[in-house]
């Protein structure tokens, strides 16, 4: 019986699609829009401040979407052995580690180390701080949901 109502709802749902493409509801795809490539690295790629409670040297490089509109995506650098200090966002973080070495401290959870290529995900709202190792610079990939935003957190 589950199955027979889970084929059910799939059906509905593709018909819907179907009948929305047709009736030109889709979205469509820029045809103006252009695919892009960022390197941590590249020489092009410009870099902005972090909010001021982060250490300085912080700094924030814009890959894809608007900051302040949901779905952007950036680049977030931490110097060598610095720490950016306990906070929160509005928006799920998912996160994959480019560069040196980073650990992550979820509260309530143990610190975990990232290296080069770590996925890690945050959740909305959950306070955490993150401190870079010696290994040289700290370069994450951020892809937020919501608006890129960053809030001291209190403590409990």
């Amino acid at each position: 019986m589950q199955r027979i109502y889970s084929t059910m709802i799939f059906n509905s749902l593709f018909k819907a699609a179907v009948i929305a493409m047709i009736a030109g509801l889709a979205v469509p795809i820029a045809a103006d829009e252009q695919a892009r490539v960022w390197n941590h690295d590249d020489p092009d790629l410009t870099w902005g401040p972090c909010p001021e409670f982060f250490p300085e040297g912080c700094r924030i490089g814009v890959l894809n979407g608007d900051p302040a509109q949901p779905n952007a995506d950036i680049f977030f650098k931490l110097p060598a052995n610095t720490e950016a200090p306990e906070h929160t966002h509005t928006s799920a973080e998912r996160m994959v580690l480019v560069s040196g070495e980073m650990t992550v401290n979820y509260r309530g959870q143990d610190p975990v180390t990232l290296t080069a290529g770590s996925y890690a995900y945050g959740p909305p709202e959950l306070p955490h701080s993150a401190s870079c190792s010696d290994a040289g610079p700290c370069v994450l990939f951020i892809a937020f949901e919501q608006p890129v935003d960053a809030m001291p957190s209190h403590s409990p």
